[in-house]
C-alpha cells in the first residue's frame, strides 16, 4: 500500500513540474495589449482571458505580434510591434511573474535608417552558449532593395540586433534579403550549428510560409524552399513536441490559425484537426515554462 502510495505522489509531483506551454497572442484591433494561450500538450490552447500588458510606446501604442522568452535567470523578456508604421523602433517590457511589468521602452533600433517605414514583427531568439539574446524583425527602407512586385512601401527586409543585457545592443545589420519581400520570420534550432527559419514570402503572388537553412544564428540563409502553406498565412511559431515539430501560424483569410508537423522541415503534414487554437488568437511566441508557472499565473489572473 505505502509503495502504491508512493507511486501515485511522484506521478503527481511529476506531473505538476512538467513541462507547459504559455502562447503570446493579441487580440484585433491590438490596442488593449498582451493576452496569453496555455497548454499542458502543446496542442490544445485555453486563453487566460484577461490583459496582461497595456502598450504605452509608439506612435501608435499597440501590441501586434508579441514575442516572448525565458531568461536563465527566470525573466521573461518581451517585443512587440509598436506601431504600423512611424516607429524606428519595437516595445521591449521585462517581468519575473507575468502580472508585474518593468517600465516599457522603445528600442530604436532603426533609428540610423530615417527613411525606415516600419520595424514589424520583432522575434527574441536566446542563445545558451553566447548567453546572447538574438532580435529579428522585419523592415522597408524605400529604394535601398531591387524593386520587385512589391511597392517600394511594403519591400522588407530582415534585420538584427544582439544584446546580452536589453541596455546596449550591437549595431543593427542586415539579417536576410532573399531577393524578395520577407517577414515574420522565427529562428529555430536543431542541433549546435543546425538552424531553420521560417519565414514569410509577402510578395503578392506568394503571401506564405517557407524554410530556409543555415549552420549559424546570423547565417547566411540558404536552401530556401517551396511553400508548405497556403497563401494568406503569417505569424508562425514553432515547438518541438516529442520527436516532432510543430508550427503554428495565423490563416487570415480562413480567420484560423493552423499547425503542421514536421520532423525534418522537408516533409509537412497539416495536423490542423489535432490542435484546438481560441478564436480571436493572433500572432505570437510559444514559450515553454514548468506546470507550476501555469497553475500559479491562472491562479493570480483571476
Amino acid at each position: 500500500m505505502r509503495y502504491f502510495v508512493y507511486i501515485v505522489v511522484c506521478v503527481f509531483l511529476t506531473s505538476c513540474a512538467g513541462k507547459g506551454y504559455l502562447f503570446t497572442s493579441f487580440h484585433e484591433p491590438a490596442d488593449a495589449g498582451l493576452r496569453m494561450l496555455y497548454s499542458f500538450d502543446g496542442k490544445h490552447w485555453t486563453d487566460l482571458d484577461t490583459v496582461l500588458l497595456k502598450p504605452t510606446v509608439g506612435n501608435q501604442q499597440v501590441m501586434r505580434d508579441p514575442s516572448m522568452v525565458q531568461g536563465p535567470d527566470g525573466t521573461f523578456h518581451l517585443v512587440w510591434t509598436s506601431s504600423w508604421r512611424g516607429d524606428k523602433g519595437f516595445g521591449y517590457a521585462s517581468s519575473k511573474d507575468l502580472i508585474h511589468w518593468s517600465e516599457q521602452r522603445l528600442i530604436p533600433v532603426m533609428a540610423h535608417e530615417p527613411t525606415t517605414v516600419n520595424v514589424w514583427a520583432p522575434e527574441i531568439f536566446y542563445d545558451a552558449a553566447t548567453k546572447t539574446y538574438s532580435i529579428i524583425w522585419a523592415s522597408c527602407i524605400p529604394g535601398r532593395f531591387e524593386k520587385g512586385q512589391e511597392a517600394d512601401s511594403n519591400n522588407h527586409r530582415m534585420y538584427i540586433s544582439s544584446t546580452k543585457d536589453f541596455q546596449t545592443f550591437s549595431p543593427t545589420q542586415l539579417f536576410l534579403d532573399p531577393g524578395f519581400s520577407v517577414i515574420d520570420a522565427v529562428i529555430v534550432r536543431r542541433a549546435a550549428n543546425d538552424f531553420v527559419l521560417v519565414l514569410k514570402d509577402n510578395t503578392r503572388p506568394e503571401r506564405n510560409l517557407k524554410v530556409a537553412f543555415s549552420n549559424s544564428i546570423n547565417g547566411p540563409w540558404e536552401k530556401i524552399s517551396a511553400p508548405f502553406s497556403d497563401a494568406f498565412t503569417e505569424g508562425p511559431t514553432v515547438v518541438k513536441l516529442g520527436n516532432q515539430w510543430l508550427i503554428y501560424f495565423d490563416s487570415y483569410q480562413k480567420k484560423i490559425y493552423e499547425a503542421y508537423s514536421t520532423s525534418n522541415f522537408q516533409q509537412f503534414n497539416n495536423v490542423t484537426t489535432e490542435v484546438q487554437v481560441p478564436a480571436g488568437h493572433k500572432h505570437g511566441t510559444i514559450v515553454p515554462v514548468k506546470r507550476t508557472f501555469i497553475r500559479r499565473l491562472i491562479k493570480n489572473t483571476k
